[in-house]
């Protein structure tokens, strides 16, 4: 059975660098699970590679039909911005593994969702003075930066990953990004030690993921 490896940390922790260098290495055959949200791409982000990214009225009709599995919502300055996970043409649990980038109430959901068998998770970890310089960073090279929104994430991810939640979610591993090529390795060392999806399912019946 496969599996999905959810990465996960507070803001500017480097998830989306982990991420496509992770993805990019053929050795662990990983597939792409893109998130969907209603926020506004930022510079250089493109519909259907880092998110689908969808109107108001086209996530209503997503849920209206069932096919929403998580959602959660953030009061931004600029409004309410929505992340999601579709159960869509992405998924076959039977035959492949999954990387995507979550938050840990995302993790929590998905692990309901599928299975606690399923999930695993990808804690990403760096201290607070080095996430606050490439946030700012970050966002210096947006066509609008927008510090207010940089400032309301830095300081909910202190409660979204304090330890209690992590302690809660039954996870007590972390990787430290704080020299990428390590970080990288360690993690490509531990996804490898973990995925399943090369025994194929050979019955033509559907899974039952929530059994």
């Amino acid at each position: 059975m496969g599996k999905i490896f959810c990465l996960m940390g507070k803001s500017a922790c480097g998830k989306d660098t982990l991420y496509k260098r992770i993805i990019a290495d053929s050795t662990l055959t990983l597939q792409t699970l893109i998130p969907y949200t209603t926020r506004p791409p930022r510079s250089g982000e493109r519909d259907g590679v880092e998110y689908y990214f969808l109107s108001e009225q086209e996530q209503q009709q997503l849920e209206q039909q069932g096919k929403i599995i998580e959602l959660r919502a953030y009061h931004t300055v600029q409004g309410i911005w929505k992340y999601f996970t579709v159960n869509d043409h992405q998924i076959d649990l039977a035959r492949k593994d999954y990387l995507i980038i979550g938050t840990l109430e995302s993790y929590l959901k998905l692990k309901n969702y599928f299975g606690a068998k399923y999930l695993i998770p990808l804690y990403i970890e760096l201290e607070s003075e080095e996430r606050m310089r490439r946030a700012i960073y970050r966002e210096q090279i947006q066509k609008k930066p927008d510090y207010e929104e940089l400032c309301r994430r830095f300081l909910a991810d202190l409660e979204d990953f304090s330890p209690q939640h992590l302690q809660e979610a039954g996870i007590d591993k972390s990787f430290i990004n704080d020299n990428l090529e390590r970080c990288t390795q360690e993690l490509t060392a531990y996804i490898g030690q973990h995925t399943t999806a090369s025994v194929f399912v050979t019955s033509d019946k559907p899974l039952n993921l929530q059994s």
